[in-house]
């Protein structure tokens, strides 16, 4: 299985890179991970929902140019579904079994995901209803991948 993040802005801060690397690492023997980083627009202060807008529709050009036609599309959006750890997996594994051998997941900016990345995707997943910073949705994701094969595999894993 080979899976795409691309994700919006860059990662600053070394515990989060740490934290992902290590999440990389141990995938590894499970599938194939890529990270894939797209610039981030300031959004000014006070901005309005007009900027607002055209700073997402800026940022999913940029995703956009990363998707794939045959990638089955995730898209991380705190209004799309929500799965315990097992669902996660068992969707994963579902995939799999189905001849989805690629998926893109993408974690928009600051401001979320542009409507058209919404609508393209597959999937709408949450992860909670809670706001988090995009940067930390990475070692979340990162490490939700990595529990799922463990749960596939039969491998322990902390509940």
């Amino acid at each position: 299985m080979k899976f795409q993040i691309i994700t919006v802005g860059k990662l600053k801060e070394k515990y989060l890179k740490d934290g992902i690397a290590e999440y990389l690492k141990r995938l590894q023997r499970y599938a194939t991970v890529e990270i894939v980083e797209v610039a981030d627009e300031q959004t000014p202060d006070h901005a309005s929902e007009a900027e607002e807008l055209q700073i997402k529709a800026r940022e999913a050009q940029r995703i956009q140019k990363y998707i794939k036609e045959d990638t089955y599309l995730i898209a991380l959006a705190i209004e799309g579904k929500m799965f315990t750890s097992e669902q996660l997996a068992e969707k994963i594994e579902q995939l799999g079994v189905s001849g989805k051998s690629h998926i893109t997941m993408v974690i928009g900016g600051s401001l979320g995901l542009d409507a058209s990345i919404l609508k393209q995707a597959d999937l709408l997943l949450s992860f909670s209803k809670m706001t988090f910073p995009h940067q930390l949705m990475r070692l979340i994701l990162v490490e939700q991948l990595y529990r799922s094969y463990r749960i596939i595999k039969g491998e322990p894993y902390h509940k």
